[in-house]
């Protein structure tokens, strides 16, 4: 996905003059042709990721479209007051991208885990969130965010589904069958293999927020489970909101809010938070009764 978010950059930076790139040393090895060509719309302000947001913000009220990019910490967590005030204050807009998802460099330690981002950003206005679960989807999204100015958080990762579904902006069903499992971004592979032989109906989308409330409504008949690739529970009030009036129960698996401090691979955290295939199954099938 990293390498595709590159690719798909530079040609951005050619081929729309309008487009920018602000970098805190992150990635900035891959971009330096791109500098070269732009050097006024590719900037590396080193690391000092609350002046990439800083700087994003006011490239914005240019009119350029900036794009950001480091570690989801370091780009959401150690900026969040930034985007905050550079971005939904001024009611400008951007194109956040991270690479690192919850996990992925698990062996760097906390410092490189962000869990969180996608529940911060809830705390703000107006953002919409793509976790795309293959690297094919990672550039229609791309693309489709650089020609708006709204505010836009793409959450790449090194976990990756078997098979891209590039038309995952609302939910779409892969398997019918019982209740609902909604799987979100790269946890789709994990679901299907959790609940092969099950009888549910899983359905996925690369586009938690805004989150398709009216397919869930169509979908849920009763019991829903959904399993994301951050924080446990962060979307729980959409759907809440959403089922609102409707008789149901819900499990939200995800990222335990335990940190695992024994550093592993991604792997072994996942199997750690039980977002691997085996523990997703004993999840599901308990809530489900068996």
């Amino acid at each position: 996905m990293r390498e595709t978010f590159i690719t798909t950059t530079t040609a951005l930076l050619d081929e729309d003059p309008r487009t920018a790139l602000v970098l805190a040393d992150i990635s900035a090895a891959s971009f330096t042709a791109a500098q070269q060509r732009h050097p006024e719309r590719v900037i590396n302000v080193g690391i000092r990721e609350q002046l990439m947001a800083g700087v994003g913000g006011g490239l914005a009220l240019t009119g350029l479209r900036p794009i950001l990019h480091s570690y989801a910490p370091f780009l959401v967590d150690r900026a969040y007051e930034q985007i905050k005030l550079d971005f939904a204050h001024q009611d400008v807009g951007a194109v956040l991208v991270s690479i690192g998802a919850s996990y992925d460099a698990a062996e760097e330690g906390y410092t490189h885990q962000s869990p969180g981002d996608v529940a911060l950003l809830d705390t703000l206005e107006g953002w919409t969130v793509h976790v795309p679960g293959h690297r094919d989807e990672v550039a229609p999204l791309l693309r489709n965010a650089a020609r708006h100015d709204d505010r836009v958080y793409i959450r790449l990762s090194a976990q990756e589904n078997t098979r891209a579904h590039p038309d995952g902006a609302k939910l779409r069903v892969l398997r019918r069958g019982g209740p609902l499992v909604v799987a979100v971004g790269p946890m789709l592979d994990p679901v299907l293999e959790a609940t092969r032989d099950l009888d549910v109906t899983v359905a996925y989308t690369n586009t938690p927020r805004p989150f398709d409330t009216d397919g869930l409504r169509a979908l849920a008949g009763g019991e829903v489970v959904l399993v994301e690739p951050y924080l446990a529970g962060t979307s729980a009030r959409l759907v809440g909101e959403a089922l609102s009036g409707v008789p149901h129960r819900a499990r939200y698996l995800g990222v335990g809010r335990n940190e695992v401090r024994r550093y592993g691979s991604r792997h072994d955290h996942a199997r750690e938070h039980g977002l691997d295939a085996a523990g997703l199954r004993r999840s599901i099938s308990d809530f489900l009764g068996g």
